[in-house]
């Protein structure tokens, strides 16, 4: 059994509270963390997210050491603040407790400190802003689209709810960023920051995320919508299970294994085009011989 703490109680963390404690598998959701001082320290979780009682008392991020040692999680997915992610994840990382950092917004020296912790202190992190299955695998996509129309131009557009602070996202800087790569594997010179990212906050959308690859005769648009915070949910516990017992940094295509299944399915397209190679010389050489007897 998998021991999940959930650090951040807002309304992707509460959707992901409900389908923890939902869900049948090996995972079980055995605390909840809130900021310090908020409304919600000190009650029952069902209380907070709408449901029935769960006997998991949430307390303030200022009592994390106390909530490890109680509740001792083998895991904790964090949906807080970059910098109380950060602070949280030196004290995680002490403890020897994993995590799976689903916050946006990190300046490059953060990311930077949270793989340093994993070295330092031989914890797994999984750091994950763009969480969701879709949209890594519109990532992948888009990156393979970006290195065969290389000549294009390229357009990043998203669109979040109006209490989003982080503009732009960290999956558009993502996905734009992966797209430089891209072309940079083409041989073309790419400045950071080349690829333009457009950014809506309004209402209550969820998240979309398109890119736009523009030629002169033709357009290619790859977009992702997220309906429901389930789909980050489900990103959630995916993670959850891959970092169990882990040591190491790393991100959501390490966690669906994403290279490994494009490969695959190379190899098995080399296969397949060599299997029809062969059988059209057998046809063809059967042809020829029947003309020839």
């Amino acid at each position: 059994m998998i021991r999940v703490c959930l650090i951040g109680l807002g309304k992707t963390g509460s959707e992901v509270a409900r389908v923890l404690l939902q869900q049948q598998d090996n995972v079980k959701l055995v605390a909840a963390v809130c900021s310090p001082g908020s409304a919600k320290e000190g009650k029952d979780l069902g209380e907070v997210i709408g449901c029935r009682d769960t006997g998991i008392i949430i307390y303030g991020s200022d009592k994390l050491e106390e909530m490890v040692f109680r509740a001792k999680p083998d895991i904790a997915v964090d949906f807080s603040k970059p910098e109380a992610t950060i602070r949280n994840a030196v004290i995680l990382s002490k403890l020897k407790v994993n995590m799976v950092v689903a916050t946006t917004g990190f300046s490059r020296f953060s990311l930077r400190r949270l793989f340093i912790l994993t070295r330092k202190y031989h914890n797994g992190i999984v750091y994950a802003p763009n969480i969701t299955l879709g949209v890594n695998v519109m990532m992948l996509i888009t990156s393979i689209a970006s290195s065969i129309l290389n000549n294009y131009d390229f357009q990043v557009n998203e669109e979040h709810h109006n209490r989003k602070k982080d503009i732009p996202s960290g999956t558009a800087l993502k996905i734009a960023g992966e797209i430089e790569k891209a072309l940079e594997t083409t041989g073309a010179d790419v400045e950071p920051g080349a690829v333009p990212i457009n950014a809506v906050r309004a209402g209550g959308i969820v998240g979309k995320h398109e890119v736009i690859i523009a030629g002169e005769e033709d357009m290619v648009t790859i977009s992702h919508h997220s309906f429901s915070r389930k789909a980050f949910a489900t990103g959630a516990l995916r993670a959850v299970k891959f970092v169990y017992r882990k040591s190491g940094y790393y991100e959501m295509s390490d966690v669906l294994n994403l290279s490994g299944i494009l490969l695959k399915y190379i190899e098995s397209e080399k296969i397949r085009q060599a299997k029809k190679s062969f059988s059209v010389r057998k046809q063809v050489d059967t042809e020829a011989e029947m003309f020839t007897s």
